[in-house]
This record gives structure tokens, sequence and C-alpha cells, in this order.
């Protein structure tokens, strides 16, 4: 049974990377809105493989292995698993549900993820296990893509673990033709933008360029973090919508908007 077109006639951009873009397109779609694919982020390979293959080869050295996203998952764990199975006393750490499934998806079994409903840096580190009484000591891989937030590999050498961050992953923006989405922008016809990071908001302006920045920032804008929010008002936006966290999130956040 489908559910009910409770998106009908909508035309929504979803600004996910192309490879995760499906999930929440298709549910924008059996809703019966129009979802338009615009991915802001592009995936690569590092440049330099070595650090990844390394942190392959000592993975049982680790107590904890933290994966910052599921691109991050899926890259380290294809180099760690074509070398080695993964050390069974090593507990796999993800901050949010997708990235936790993806783990799972290379046959991890021990996976911690957030307890406290938000999926980020912060509610990870509220876990028991990385209290400082508890991660003192310990050895940490934080696995993620080249550069991004500090605050959760600061935080665990504060509480006096020892934290190797390992790039798998580099972030780029898409080589993509604007044209068509600069088109529905002039002529009114996008109802609503989803972004589900700051870098992918800037790249988003960057993409479409100044001449379709106003009609852009008064699109109804949903973001999936409250970061987010801060950025697009200090960046103009005008109508921005903070909805849960992940795909999930994002739908539950537009079916509330337009259903009003």
């Amino acid at each position: 049974m489908n559910p009910a077109p409770t998106l009908a006639g909508k035309r929504i951009v979803v600004t996910r990377p192309a490879e995760q873009a499906g999930k929440l397109a298709g549910q924008i779609e059996v809703r019966g809105g129009i979802a338009v694919r615009f991915p802001v982020l592009a995936i690569f390979d590092v440049e330099d493989a070595q650090p990844l293959q390394a942190a392959a080869e000592r993975m049982a050295s680790y107590d904890y292995a933290v994966f910052v996203s599921p691109n991050a998952a899926a890259k380290a764990l294809a180099v760690i698993t074509a070398r080695r199975a993964w050390p069974e006393r090593v507990v796999a750490a993800a901050m949010g549900e997708a990235s936790a499934r993806a783990i799972a998806g290379f046959g991890v079994t021990r996976i911690v993820t957030p307890s406290s409903g938000r999926f980020d840096s912060e509610a990870l580190l509220q876990r028991p296990e990385f209290a400082e009484s508890n991660i003192s000591g310990k050895r940490v891989a934080i696995f993620r893509g080249d550069g991004g937030r500090e605050v959760l590999g600061d935080t665990l050498t504060a509480r006096g673990a020892q934290v190797d961050r390992i790039p798998c992953y580099r972030r780029g923006r898409p080589g993509l033709d604007a044209a068509p989405l600069q088109a529905l922008l002039v002529r009114g016809e996008v109802d609503a933008v989803t972004v589900t990071s700051s870098e992918g908001l800037r790249n988003l302006l960057a993409m479409l360029g100044a001449a379709h920045e106003a009609a852009l920032k008064a699109t109804p804008l949903f973001v999936a973090h409250r970061r987010i929010e801060e950025e697009a008002r200090s960046l103009g936006f005008m109508r921005v919508t903070v909805t849960g966290p992940g795909d999930a999130g994002l739908l539950a956040g537009l079916e509330a908007y337009f259903g009003k």
C-alpha cells in the first residue's frame, strides 16, 4: 500500500551525494512529489591511501573505530576487510543509523550509536563508553573525510584517549550542469530544497551562482541539524525549517510543512 500523496505536485530539490540520494528521492516520489536530484557534494578516494592502509594493518590495536558517515564506513571498511577480518575486540561507533547500517553491511556486529536522538559528534560523546573515566588510555581510530569538524577527536584526546584521525575519502564540488535547476528557480517552480551539511549549502550557492541567489534564498529550505540552520541564516536564507535527523526527519518535516 502506497503512502498518502502528502507531497503531491511539490517539486523538491534533493542535494545529497548522487550515491545517497535514492532513498529520500524515492520517498518524495511515492508521496506524489517531484524529486529534483542536484548533488552538491561528490565523494572521491583519498589521494594518499597509505594512512588508511596502515590503519587497516593495525586495526587490532584499537579499542574503538569511529566512522563519521556512511561514506567513511564504506570507504574505510572496503580497504580494511580486503586486508583482514574485522577484529572482534574492536567496537565500531557510528554517528547515526545510516552509518551503522553501512558498518553492519561489512559483517561488524559490535556497533554503538548515540542514544539521545541526535546524530552528531556531541551526541556520540555522551555515550558512557566515551566518558573520561572509561576512555582514558584507550586507542581510538576516527575514519573521516579530509578536513571536517575536530570536536570529536579533540574531546576524546582531552579525555585521555590516544586518537588517530584517518582520512578515507575526500569531498569535492560536482561538475554538474546547473542550468535546469536555475531555470526552475527563475520560473518559481521549486517548492523546497533539502540540505544535509553546511559545506553542501555553500556548494549549492556557488553552483547556482549569484544571479540565482535571491530566488534560492527565498525558497523554503529544510535542514537536518541546528548547525546547518545557523549557517543558512547567516548566509541570508529567509525560510529555514529544522527537521529531525536523516532522511526520515527531512521527509517528516516536508510532510508537516506542506500538510498545513
